[in-house]
């Protein structure tokens, strides 16, 4: 059983392999980057404001607009890695039709979008996508957004830490949850999932409003900590 565990981790860490450079014009994440737009008073603000993240906290997280990403408008983030170090760019795309993506990245992988402090607090939430990260932004929470990719400094930032998984509240979130309980050895790993049956933090932001959502963070957050304090 452990050594299964363990092939099924490592499956885990070699998924969702983007290309280096961008397709087609061979460009660099930071030269990307370096030729993106400001968010505010481009397409870009007005897709995030209609997603209930006021165009303050996604700037001040590092969100950018590029007009052109991969052939389509998309708002853009950096992925860092353990010394911030640029590692790759997140593409969210503001539209999307039939089968196309709704995300593109590119970079040789290892990064983490951090938004507020990031791993520089304790606890430290981890969600799945950009806007998990700008949901909690807006409740006044820091958090880490794997954006579904493996960052391999992690576990050692974890480590003694009080770990929130919070993923999302469906199949695809719980295999997360799975991984990250074996991943993260050494740290006080806790699950929380979005109030009120929603998806994800997006979701909830918008169907149960900020003041919900916030004292749902509030309320778990401080029963996580109590918990470990009671347990050390």
């Amino acid at each position: 059983m452990i050594r299964y565990n363990r092939y099924k981790l490592k499956l885990s860490m070699k998924r969702l392999i983007d290309p280096r450079v961008m397709p087609v014009t061979g460009e660099t994440p930071q030269e990307r980057l370096t030729r993106s737009l400001p968010l505010v008073g481009s397409p870009g603000q007005e897709y995030v404001e209609n997603r209930n993240i006021p165009v303050a906290i996604a700037h001040d997280a590092g969100v950018r607009f590029d007009p052109d990403w991969n052939g389509r408008p998309a708002v853009i983030v950096p992925m860092f890695d353990a010394k911030h170090g640029l590692c790759s760019v997140h593409g969210r795309y503001l539209q999307q039709t039939g089968n196309q993506n709704k995300m593109f990245t590119i970079g040789p992988g290892g990064g983490i979008v951090s938004v507020g402090k990031g791993s520089y607090t304790n606890p430290i939430i981890i969600v799945e996508g950009l806007f998990d990260a700008l949901s909690l932004a807006v409740c006044g929470y820091s958090s880490l957004a794997t954006i579904g990719r493996r960052a391999p400094w992690l576990p050692e930032v974890c480590k003694g830490k009080i770990i929130i998984l919070a993923f999302d509240g469906n199949c695809p979130g719980e295999s997360e949850v799975a991984f990250y309980r074996q991943y993260l050895t050494g740290a006080n790993i806790h699950r929380l999932t979005p109030p009120g049956h929603s998806k994800d933090w997006n979701t909830a932001l918008a169907k149960r409003g900020q003041s919900s959502v916030e004292q749902w963070l509030r309320y778990n957050l401080l029963r996580f900590t109590k918990e470990n304090v009671m347990l050390s």
